[in-house]
């Protein structure tokens, strides 16, 4: 075996991934590696030899976008090679379905959307949430394994490495998938994950016109706007979504404007440091994870809010 290999289709999450790997790997008497791969990605070979033992670089003007079939037959072929004991992939849409059809080919156990992960025994254990948030699972697997880490679930440190850069010679095999387009998507303002303060709506937004107060709360508090998953799925407000099946955040300021608070939703939002419900129904499940609770209708309490900010700033 021969440690601890990370992928990413993040490129900003490797630091912190590579940084859990070179503690399991410190604990299996192994080394780590990163594995860069897509087209006009060796650009970013240097920084990540500063932090993994290896680098195993596969830069491919085919690998363009994408396609988790292809990736995941690539890594296989690579760790039939080098036989690694463990492989950590970001939690994402694209890493866990990479994670599942790797874990498949390599006959390994796969954890996908681990909070905590450690090696005990000469065994991968970790923790991930489990019945739509209600509870936490402690799972554990004989190495080789896979496994899926949700974004920011481990800190970041400054790793000091001279890592060797290892340029791999793997057929890329053809897609199932054809790409007939691509279309940008519209993204405002930082990512949710990175955000420092969050103001998301419910059902409880009555018009999407009515998204302008957030925004406006948002603007005066130097905050990101996010939302439930119905106004993304059923209204079609958003593209993207805060619980259980989208983005999981850790804000230091959650302000959840006309939101009941399914535990889906709750899931997403557990880490954050302050949250604030603003609901009309007394007995919506969100106050029972709320720090303050205004129990009002949002159309007055929302104005009034952005206000009384404004005259606080002198604006």
């Amino acid at each position: 075996m021969t440690g601890v290999w990370v992928y990413s289709t993040d490129f900003s999450l490797y630091g912190e991934l590579l940084t859990k790997a070179d503690e399991l790997a410190e604990k299996l008497g192994a080394g780590t590696a990163a594995l860069l791969i897509g087209r006009d990605v060796r650009e970013n070979a240097d920084s990540l030899a500063r932090m993994a033992d290896k680098v195993y670089l596969l830069d491919r003007p085919e690998l363009g976008w994408f396609e988790a079939g292809v990736y995941a037959e690539i890594i296989y072929r690579l760790a039939q090679q080098h036989e690694p004991d463990l492989i950590i992939v970001d939690s994402s849409r694209r890493g866990k379905e990479l994670s599942a059809r790797l874990a498949t080919k390599l006959k390994a156990g796969c954890i996908p959307d681990c909070l905590r992960l450690d090696v005990e025994q000469g065994r991968v254990v970790a923790d991930r949430m489990v019945y739509g948030g209600r509870a936490i699972s402690t799972q554990a697997c004989k190495t080789p394994a896979v496994v899926a880490v949700a974004p920011h679930a481990f800190e970041e440190k400054k790793l000091e490495k001279a890592g060797e850069l290892v340029e791999v010679d793997v057929d890329v095999p053809s897609p199932a998938v054809r790409l007939v387009e691509t279309r940008t998507k519209e993204v405002s303002g930082a990512a949710l994950e990175e955000a420092e303060i969050v103001i998301a709506g419910g059902r409880g937004i009555e018009k999407r016109e009515d998204l302008k107060l957030l925004h406006e709360l948002a603007e005066v508090l130097n905050g990101e706007v996010g939302c439930t998953r119905p106004l993304a799925e059923d209204r079609g407000w958003f593209t993207d979504w805060i619980g259980l099946s989208g983005h999981k955040i850790k804000p230091n300021l959650y302000i959840a404007v006309g939101i009941s608070g399914a535990i889906q939703h709750v899931a997403g939002i557990r880490d954050a440091k302050i949250i604030v419900s603003i609901n009309t129904d007394e007995e919506a499940p969100i106050n029972q994870v709320s720090d303050y609770i205004i129990n009002a209708d949002l159309y007055e309490v929302v104005p009034a809010l952005i206000d009384a900010i404004k005259r606080r700033l002198g604006r």
